[in-house]
């Protein structure tokens, strides 16, 4: 507890003038207004279209959108809470927090599922509509938002049942490290974080390698696949740094103590921005037949 009040005591004492809290607002809205607006758009376009939720590689993609609508809107709502309230009552902060990290955690998990079912197409092409059915693919899905969630509330629990009640009543600084302030709540995060990497990038180097091998076997061209592999990795690196962040966070706010809020907003935008703005890219504008429809649904509103 001692060291969650001491960081936030820092970030207290460097508050940012009110000019250049006014503009990182601004520059965040902005931001969140655009995902906001291509993501909507990805997403009717997915519902316009029955051919779409009836392919498990749609499916998973929309999913992926929608869970960055809601981490993006979740914590767009707590960088400007952090500006104009402040202090919430940490219940509050809890359910925000909550909602952030299981959208956080979720996609990674759904890049991962994403490769699988690509590599399943390209390898076992016979065998892919058998196994990918839309059922176990939303059963998939069922299991991704389950384990995050359970990951997540586990720090709720614990938080619960070693501090005093009178917690409920408090008002905090919206961060993890504040909300859960126990040290073997960050142990655990650590230990959670370090599993989920080694288990999705073996299933990342794994099934793109094969899809390589396999397509080259074939003679088929692998330009393709080859970009398709640097833009998932470019994604999934972005992700990643959601698992790194907190400890990269603590380190140079110990280091840099007057620039605690430049970093944190610095985080905010490669960690939470940044790849929430390069999933419309890599999935939806790249395909020729989402293209198609989504182009057909700009057209008709610009109209």
């Amino acid at each position: 507890m001692n060291g969650s009040a001491a960081n936030v005591s820092v970030i207290v004492q460097f508050r940012d003038s009110f000019t250049k809290a006014v503009i990182k607002n601004v520059i965040i809205l902005v931001v969140g207004i655009f995902i906001n607006y291509i993501n909507l758009s990805l997403i009717h376009t997915f519902c316009k279209h029955q051919m779409f939720y009836m392919n498990p590689r749609y499916i998973l993609f929309i999913h992926l959108v929608i869970n960055d609508l809601i981490q993006v809107n979740v914590t767009i709502m707590l960088f400007v809470i952090s500006y104009t309230i402040y202090r919430i009552n940490i219940c509050m902060c809890w359910v925000f927090l909550l909602l952030a990290v299981v959208a956080t955690e979720n996609s990674p998990l759904n890049l991962a599922c994403m490769a699988l079912e690509c590599y399943s197409a390209v390898c076992f092409p016979l065998h892919h509509l058998q196994v990918w059915t839309i059922r176990r693919t939303l059963t998939l899905i069922l299991l991704m938002w389950t384990t995050t969630t359970v990951s997540a509330t586990s720090d709720l629990v614990i938080t619960l049942a070693t501090e005093h009640l009178t917690i409920v009543h408090s008002q905090v600084f919206c961060l993890r490290h504040t909300a859960f302030p126990l040290d073997v709540i960050t142990t655990k995060r650590d230990v959670t974080y370090a599993l989920f990497l080694v288990i999705i990038w073996i299933t990342i180097f794994y099934t793109y390698f094969q899809i390589l091998l396999t397509a080259k076997t074939a003679g088929k061209d692998t330009v393709k696949a080859r970009n398709t592999i640097i833009l998932h990795s470019f994604q999934l690196l972005l992700c990643m740094a959601s698992y790194l962040a907190p400890a990269l966070k603590d380190l140079l706010k110990k280091l840099f103590p007057k620039n605690s809020t430049d970093i944190l907003f610095v985080s905010y935008i490669v960690v939470q921005v940044l790849p929430r703005s390069t999933s419309p890219m890599i999935y939806g504008l790249r395909d020729p037949t989402f293209r198609k429809y989504l182009k057909r649904y700009m057209l008709a509103r610009s109209s």
